[in-house]
């Protein structure tokens, strides 16, 4: 009896089989895709406004909430978790200064000089816009961090607390004090 060579089958049929599986789960996540393009498009701004507190430009903010939803979505995170989707944002976030930074050490080394940090710029309507956004430029990270996610993106403190790694207690007085310092910054005297 002749013994047939499967040599180069074996190889062959496990990639097909892997290649069929995952043509499988592309197909179950598109029949929830259409739920996250509009969650994408009910949450991004807000991402976008937590984003842009660490970054100078508006297209890194779209480059992080961008590569944030991806990776939840690529995770097969429920949807409902704004939560940990707004700590993706924060970490990618992060992780982006961090890189930035490096990278900015490594070529003003090379150079010979360093950059200057450059602030966000943004349209104003009217002079109140501006001193508000001048006022919160002024409050202490963490205060100005809590105030953007509770009232520009309307998340509750638990959620807050779930995406900053602190208790609602905290995210709570942070917020409490964020707001005594904006009343006495802009009250009138």
């Amino acid at each position: 009896m002749k013994k047939k060579n499967f040599g180069g089958l074996d190889k062959i049929i496990p990639w097909r089989r892997l290649e069929y599986k995952d043509r499988e789960k592309v197909m179950q996540n598109l029949a929830s895709h259409e739920d996250w393009k509009s969650c994408f498009s009910e949450v991004a701004p807000g991402l976008l406004l937590f984003a842009r507190q660490w970054v100078q430009s508006a297209a890194d903010a779209e480059d992080i909430v961008q590569e944030a939803f991806v990776k939840f979505w690529r995770r097969n995170h429920k949807i409902e978790n704004r939560a940990l989707l707004y700590a993706a944002v924060r970490s990618i976030a992060l992780d982006f200064i961090r890189r930035d930074s490096r990278r900015a050490r490594r070529e003003a080394t090379a150079v010979g000089e360093t950059n200057e940090f450059i602030e966000p710029q943004f349209e104003f309507e009217d002079d109140t816009q501006r001193a508000l956004a001048e006022a919160i430029d002024v409050l202490p990270c963490e205060q100005r961090e809590v105030l953007v996610m509770k009232i520009w993106n309307e998340l509750t403190f638990a959620e807050i607390a779930a995406a900053l790694g602190i208790s609602q207690n905290t995210a709570a007085s942070r917020y409490r004090y964020a707001l005594a310092a904006l009343r006495n910054i802009l009250q009138p005297r």
